[in-house]
């Protein structure tokens, strides 16, 4: 098989200096290609120096994630633009979204951060839009309120991933009906995501994307380890099991569909 990590956080092998090592054993899985996605400004120009230096292999993209969000996003999303020029640009804006599941204890505190949440997430949707690239959206209890802030933006849809899709097939089937897609992780391969996979038999391999999400949400059998690309092939065969699909087909269609989304 030859699968693409169409979601990856590889900044933390890169500082452990185990970054060769883990291009290694995700070659020997079949895993050749990377797109390591961004959070926060601390890790926008890593991930542009590891693009440069691994050109065709690992991709980046680059967004303030919900969770990083603080007073100070308007200056961190104000420098995102100036990532998007050759000659090592992002292929995508992300991830960005509404994460209500990571929110202070406090009811007051908890308001006032996702009115942060909110303000960053359209802001980043409007710049997006003008520049016409994919996005990656991290959604987490905030299916309604994210659908509702991208119906507003009058972003195109059809650019769209819902990264790490957690829901259930009623909510992929309102995304798939915008035009929008969803990826998955190891949080299939866990017996009890039966929701999961049932939202992944809904979107169909038309629009499949595959992810680790790594360092986070190890498939089975490695629950419990830190999570890699390599682990990669453990999600493919499950969802190739769960689509009553060869995998090697589904390892050929979902890579040719990231290839697509971020035109690779």
């Amino acid at each position: 098989m030859e699968l693409i990590d169409s979601h990856c956080h590889l900044k933390s092998f890169k500082d452990k200096g185990e970054l060769e090592p883990m291009l290694a054993r995700a070659a020997a899985a079949g895993v050749q290609h990377f797109i390591t996605v961004g959070t926060s400004p601390a890790d926008w120009v890593p991930y542009r120096e590891m693009h440069a230096a691994y050109a065709g292999k690992i991709d980046y993209t680059v967004g303030v994630h919900p969770c990083y969000v603080d007073a100070d996003w308007e200056a961190a999303v104000s420098q995102i633009s100036t990532f998007f020029m050759p000659p090592h640009a992002p292929v995508a804006f992300g991830e960005i979204g509404l994460d209500y599941f990571h929110l202070p204890k406090d009811p007051v505190q908890a308001g006032e951060t996702i009115l942060l949440q909110e303000a960053a997430f359209r802001q980043q949707l409007m710049l997006a839009s003008e520049l016409d690239c994919p996005v990656i959206i991290h959604s987490r209890e905030a299916f309604a309120e994210s659908m509702q802030l991208i119906d507003e933006s009058g972003i195109d849809w059809r650019r769209i991933v819902y990264h790490c899709f957690t829901y259930g097939a009623e909510e992929i089937a309102q995304i798939n009906q915008r035009g929008g897609r969803a990826s998955f992780t190891g949080i299939t391969t866990y017996k009890s995501a039966n929701k999961v996979r049932e939202a992944l038999r809904q979107q169909g391999i038309e629009r499949l994307m595959l992810e680790t999400d790594c360092p986070y949400l190890t498939p089975e059998p490695h629950r419990g380890k830190p999570n890699e690309p390599a682990y990669l092939t453990h999600i493919a065969e499950r969802c190739a099991q769960a689509l009553a699909m060869e995998a090697p087909e589904l390892a050929a269609r979902s890579s040719q569909n990231t290839r697509d989304f971020f035109k690779l």
